[in-house]
């Protein structure tokens, strides 16, 4: 099987990498493409992958076809790759907010995958929201499966509005908490800890607390009431939260990005 990514950007090189260092894949079967000379100049420094710089080159030979370029690029990468595209390839969109629909009508093929990966790829803890179009075989689904979860883990929706409400929950999530975590920073400095102390005391924080939710079938309000006891300072903080509605709040901003994801599908199919 020979896999090709088109787009050697920050989420492309991200699942090439991963890709590579799988071993789900033998030596030089996998391919990138990018059509800017600096960054294929960066990425032939690399020994784990092809590097081609024309579709012609390479699009042909692929069995499974990533596009990680921005949705802005969309129409005209996909006019420029379907006379080369063959039925039974399988194509993987990474491109937020461009439908299956769009991609099938744009290439002129049936087999598409709609992804929603998130920052933490970068670092083999993303998380990857997919669907497909009916003709992708659950054989295919299961190999498209096994790639999206080098980066991290993936979960197979039913629906692309389930993709765009993904979006709301873990593709713009890590923001949320960078958010939170910047927050807490901020608090941290102005109490008078270094930026270095800071950065551990709130770091270590999070971290252990992720620990913690994922290690046990305990909710986040079964963990909050074992640390907050009642007239303690932690129920002083939950209380100052609740009183300030922060918890709608971020729903709000949650729903916010999920609604966007559905306007930017409607603004790319009407493109």
């Amino acid at each position: 099987m020979k896999v090709l990514m088109i787009g050697g950007g920050n989420m492309g090189l991200t699942y090439a990498e991963a890709i590579s260092k799988s071993k789900f894949l033998k030596n030089r079967d996998l391919m990138i493409l990018d059509s800017a000379k600096d960054k294929t100049e960066e990425l032939r420094k690399r020994s784990y992958f092809d590097v081609y710089e024309k579709l012609g080159e390479c699009l042909p030979k692929a069995d499974v076809v990533f596009i990680a370029v921005k949705p802005y690029h969309a129409y005209e990468l996909m006019e420029a790759m379907r006379p080369l595209v063959s039925s039974g390839q399988i194509f993987i969109s990474l491109m937020a907010g461009v439908t299956i629909e769009a991609i099938q009508n744009g290439l002129g093929v049936e087999k598409v995958v709609r992804a929603m990966p998130n920052l933490p790829a970068k670092v083999g803890m993303g998380l990857t929201s997919f669907t497909a179009s009916e003709e992708v075989s659950r054989l295919e689904l299961s190999t498209v499966e096994s790639l999206l979860d080098t980066t991290g883990r993936s979960v197979l929706l039913d629906t692309e509005n389930d993709i765009d409400a993904s979006t709301g929950i873990s593709g713009s999530g890590p923001a949320y908490i960078f958010y939170f975590m910047q927050s807490m920073l901020e608090a941290a400095l102005k109490m008078g800890f270094s930026d270095h102390d800071s950065k551990v005391l709130v770091g270590q924080t999070f971290a252990g607390a992720v620990e913690l939710f994922n290690s046990s079938d305990l909710d986040p309000n079964s963990w909050m009431d074992k640390v907050a006891s009642k007239g303690g300072t932690t129920r002083a903080a939950l209380d100052s939260m609740e009183d300030n509605n922060v918890k709608e709040l971020i729903k709000e901003a949650a729903y916010a990005a999920f609604e966007r994801a559905v306007e930017l599908g409607k603004e790319y199919s009407n493109a």
